[in-house]
């Protein structure tokens, strides 16, 4: 895909890994549709890019009307749909004896609904044009059961399940799916999600993750990148456990 003057669409783009990745796309020449819930911030991280080429919609990930009437502005304001990525996500880690109903719901509404809608939405639009890019950020939390992320565990694992169905589906209506798992990464997401210090010194960059996503949408149309795990070095899952 080439990137300079794609229409692309980014959710959970006001912030974190949702916002580098609209930066690094505008970088390479695109039009970048940038959706959040949350006005707000969405307003403050459009107006921060300083370009007629970035354009906020604020959208709700858990309503399938919201996806709909985000794929429909994105395609009024921007052009035809070539990427769409699915990145809006939270967490909430604790052990699953003190979760409550609200944020287990909560969860699997943004992290799985959310990803399915979005999915939908931009398939309908892609499909009419035969060709297309649906990124699914996902999680290094989708590959193994990790203490304390369990429901977050639950959510990543199912958005990993539905990502390899839906390439099947997509493909013979041109349209490309990709698995991206980064592991931890140093952003605001951590804020609210646990109750201890996390090491994000030791995490990737929103940045790093950014970079991948332009590299693996720059591949040749025919070549499907079905699944990216990206994790930094040092990073590693079970040290922040503790019994």
């Amino acid at each position: 895909m080439i990137i300079k003057d794609a229409s692309c669409v980014v959710t959970g783009a006001a912030r974190g890994i949702g916002f580098a990745m609209a930066r690094a796309l505008l970088k390479k020449g695109a039009r970048v549709v940038l959706s959040d819930v949350d006005e707000a911030a969405l307003a403050e991280a459009v107006s921060s890019l300083d370009t007629v080429s970035a354009i906020g919609c604020v959208a709700d990930v858990t309503s399938a009307s919201s996806m709909a009437a985000l794929a429909r502005g994105a395609e009024a304001h921007a052009g035809q749909v070539q990427l769409w990525v699915n990145n809006a996500g939270l967490a909430r880690h604790r052990r699953i004896t003190e979760y409550t109903e609200v944020e287990i719901e909560r969860m699997l509404d943004v992290n799985l609904k959310g990803t399915i809608l979005g999915a939908q939405a931009a398939l309908r639009v892609m499909g009419a044009l035969g060709r297309g890019h649906i990124v699914n950020v996902i999680s290094t939390a989708s590959l193994r059961g990790i203490p304390l992320e369990t429901v977050y565990c639950a959510a990543k694992w199912g958005v990993r399940g539905f990502t390899q169905g839906l390439r099947e589906e997509a493909a013979p209506q041109g349209v490309r799916v990709t698995a991206l798992l980064p592991g931890g990464v140093d952003t605001a997401f951590w804020t609210g999600a646990v109750d201890r210090v996390m090491p994000v010194e030791d995490f990737l960059t929103a940045e790093q993750v950014a970079e991948a996503l332009v590299s693996l949408v720059q591949m040749d149309d025919n070549v499907v990148p079905q699944e990216l795990v990206l994790r930094a070095l040092r990073d590693r899952d079970f040290t922040h456990f503790n019994a």
